[in-house]
């Protein structure tokens, strides 16, 4: 066919022959754009995010709410809003009501498209040179924020085939419903419930007529009617929606009328807690906080945190690195414990999250460090169960040498002093290092390090040969949490608890997710637990290391340890009442040491003032004493029962029908007064006294001359010998160390670290010439020296009234 041809053609159709043409060509106008929208429409795939009925696709922010239900902080959905979806059904009807009236009155009448507010909108726009009123509806609304479209014809067709696509796939409530949740009502946030909670900090379900309007307003202008740069506008605009709900009959005159009355009142802008390290060890999984598996599933997650005490620790936390900044400490971290129930009642990981010149996104209460003495306990009380310890068991705190497989074990005290046979209860109390490695030598490392697992202690990987007799010292990584619920455990009695960080937790839906807790098991025999507690919570017993007044006596009873690593790189304390247990950690993220700070002057103040603070959410309770436990004198020297030359009783805590020995090292001797020296029988009572002496065992007879004890002459007074004493060796020998021995220095105290060599000596002998390398010392009784660690082969030897002992070979790594 021909141009013309066709020309002459369309001309003939085109041009109306009568009335019932031009009617055809009317309807053929008016229904072709319709036509075409629904081919559109019906070739328009339905957005993923429509294509299923869970809230969870709506991409929801996470709130995190303290364990009273206040709103501690939320985590932004994926586009960095806040989303809260709910069902319809649990907004009340007057918001969606309002919605309707403001955005699209004739909603459930209308295919998805209004061609009247579209005519309207179009004449407006005519008359008025400029857009007067859109067009949309809320179902096109909708589709625009699913599926982005420019600002052009093509771009609102488009929006319009989409529109189309979804009144054919959903319901209308359904269609509703997605709206309320995914249009913007107001800058980053998503959905009215979000707008509801932040402007008015209440749920839609509780909102008022007026509240409902005003955030009906606002998807006409998120960022234009947002109440927090003025309610001027807003306030005018939700007015005129109150009116068009009366003109609809959506809302009865009496109601609009007092809507119309209310002020537009804000909710206070919270100040809120980041809770930053928490929110991400949640977000992470949760692992050893008891809600491992619930990231990605909740929306709501209701904390154990206190905020008011979170809120003090936290001022607390930054106050104490403040303080301490001078002594090289920028880290502090600490965690709050309800005993009964293991709800984490305080969580800080670090002072400032923020600060990167502290290396302050690290989380002190989940990092592994050393923990110094803080294990100490649980050496005692394993030894109390299996090797027969009590609170008056004698242990040797003397110069002692371990051997081990790597080399010999050379501990030392925190004051750099010996203190000779100790108790438990004071070795516990002040912390003396070499009783407490004796206590583990007994029990034995394997055993030990089973007991600290069965506790908690996941962080000890490592095997017992590789930790040896350190661990007892805190010679292991560990972490805060587990320390913190292994002190919980002494509060309950031996009874187990895990550390939870969450009461509840919701999904999107509503539904409460599971939060599973292993049951409490007997981890710790509960006398010797009772008995550990009682030691720990001694002011008295502690006083040779703490003082009078230190940071850990408070004005109610507390049970107190603390603990410095090696290389003074981390400080602890941590403690509890029979309510709540609090463990500190201070040092440096980056494992630098600290300058001269100590348990009392480091971590101790800051446990001090948080114990108080936690304290104060708990009636005052006494720790509660089992029974099978009594109150028996003892001979504090000897921890034995009292015999009749002991000078001094105490009364210790031991179980019921323990067998005590009566004490046998305050001994009577005859001395002779001319000379000082042992009274044999030819001796006169008139030239005689009997003093009453201390006697120790073969491994403190050095220590006790060395300190100055009372301890008997050895020797016999030459005018009364007594004739049954044995008379002294004349050999002459090296006593320690033994020939061959290894040491290995500790890298933290090279500088620092000696043996003691003993001599065994002639009892006649004034004075005896040790040779260290050839070089001379010469010693007097007890024959004593301290010969410092260096590196390399050595050789001892040793001479007094022209005889000389065998030479002892040692090396030192």
């Amino acid at each position: 066919m021909t141009r013309s041809r066709l020309a002459r053609v369309l001309a003939r159709w085109l041009v109306p022959r009568s009335r019932r043409h031009r009617i055809e060509l009317a309807l053929a106008a008016l229904l072709s754009p319709i036509l075409c929208l629904g081919v559109a429409a019906a070739l328009t795939p339905l957005p993923p995010e429509l294509a299923s009925n869970d809230l969870a696709a709506a991409d929801p922010s996470t709130v995190f709410l303290d364990r009273h239900g206040t709103v501690l902080c939320e985590v932004r959905a994926k586009d960095g809003t806040r989303a809260r979806p709910v069902r319809l059904a649990d907004i009340d009807p007057r918001v969606a009501r309002a919605v309707l009236a403001a955005e699209d009155k004739r909603f459930y009448l209308h295919p998805g498209v209004d061609p009247i507010a579209i005519t309207r909108a179009a004449g407006q726009a005519l008359l008025a040179r400029g857009i007067v009123s859109g067009g949309s509806t809320l179902t096109q609304q909708l589709a625009r924020t699913l599926v982005p479209r420019p600002r052009t014809v093509v771009g609102k067709l488009r929006e319009m085939a989409l529109a189309l696509r979804i009144e054919a796939s959903l319901s209308k409530p359904r269609i509703l419903e997605e709206y309320l949740n995914r249009v913007a009502f107001g800058p980053s946030l998503r959905g009215v419930e979000a707008a509801s909670r932040f402007y008015f900090d209440k749920s839609t379900r509780d909102l008022s007529l007026g509240e409902a309007a005003a955030l009906a307003s606002l998807p006409r202008g998120p960022t234009l009617y947002d109440p927090r740069r003025g309610t001027d506008l807003l306030k005018r605009r939700r007015d005129r929606v109150l009116e068009r709900m009366r003109a609809a009959r959506l809302a009865e005159h009496e109601d609009v009328d007092r809507a119309l009355g209310e002020p537009l009142v804000l909710a206070p802008r919270g100040s809120g807690l980041g809770i930053p390290h928490l929110r991400q060890a949640l977000l992470a999984g949760g692992k050893g906080i008891g809600t491992d598996g619930l990231a990605g599933r909740a929306t709501s997650i209701t904390t154990t945190l206190d905020r008011g005490l979170q809120r003090e620790i936290e001022i607390l936390a930054v106050q104490t690195v403040e303080r301490l900044v001078p002594r090289h400490v920028t880290a502090a971290s600490v965690v709050v414990l309800d005993n009964e129930t293991g709800d984490i009642l305080a969580y800080v990981g670090s002072p400032d999250i923020e600060n990167e010149a502290r290396l302050g996104h690290n989380d002190g209460v989940l990092a592994k460090r050393q923990p110094g003495s803080t294990l100490k306990p649980f050496v005692y009380g394993l030894g109390m169960e299996i090797a027969g310890f009590s609170a008056a068991t004698i242990l040797p705190d003397v110069d002692l040498h371990f051997p081990t497989p790597d080399g010999d074990y050379h501990p030392n005290n925190y004051d750099g002093r010996f203190h000779g046979p100790v108790r438990v209860r004071e070795a516990l109390a002040s912390s003396f290092n070499v009783p407490a490695v004796v206590a583990a030598s007994r029990v034995g490392p394997e055993r030990l390090l089973a007991r600290l697992r069965d506790l908690g202690f996941a962080s000890l990987d490592r095997s017992a040969r590789d930790y040896g007799l350190a661990l007892a010292l805190g010679d292991g990584e560990v972490r805060l949490i587990e320390l913190a619920a292994a002190y919980a455990t002494l509060a309950r009695g031996g009874l187990s608890v895990t550390p939870r960080a969450v009461r509840e937790a919701r999904a999107a839906t509503g539904e409460l997710l599971p939060l599973p807790a292993p049951p409490p098991r007997r981890v710790l025999d509960r006398r010797a637990t009772y008995v550990l507690t009682h030691i720990l919570a001694d002011r008295h017993a502690r006083l040779a290391t703490f003082g009078e007044n230190s940071v850990l006596e408070l004005p109610f009873p507390v049970a107190a340890k603390t603990g410095t690593s090696k290389g003074f790189r981390d400080n602890v304390t941590v403690g509890f009442t029979p309510s709540v247990t609090v463990a500190v950690w201070v040092g440096n993220f980056d494992g630098s040491p600290m300058s001269g700070v100590s348990g009392v002057t480091g971590a101790g103040p800051l446990f001090h003032d948080a114990m108080l603070a936690a304290a104060r959410l708990y009636p005052e309770r006494a720790f509660e004493r089992p029974e099978g436990l009594v109150d028996v004198d003892i001979c504090p020297l000897s921890g034995a029962r009292p015999g009749p030359d002991c000078p001094h009783r105490r009364s210790e805590l031991l179980p019921r029908n323990t067998s005590l020995a009566t004490c046998d090292m305050h001994e009577r001797v005859r001395i002779d007064r001319r000379n000082g020296l042992r009274a044999g029988p030819a001796c006169s009572d008139a030239s005689t006294d009997v003093r009453v002496f201390e006697h120790y065992p073969p491994e403190l007879a050095a220590w006790a001359e060395n300190a100055g004890r009372p301890v008997a002459p050895r020797a016999s007074s030459p005018f009364c010998p007594e004739s049954d004493r044995a008379t002294a060796p004349s050999r002459i020998r090296i006593a320690f160390p033994p020939d061959g021995a290894r040491f290995v220095r500790d890298g933290a105290l090279a500088a620092e670290e000696a043996i003691r060599v003993r001599i065994d000596a002639p009892s006649n002998a004034r004075t005896v010439r040790l040779l260290v390398d050839g070089r001379a010392f010469v010693l007097l009784p007890p024959f004593e020296r301290s010969v410092p660690l260096v590196p390399g082969e050595h050789t001892l030897v040793v001479d007094a009234d022209g005889i000389t002992s065998e030479p002892v070979r040692f090396s030192v790594e």
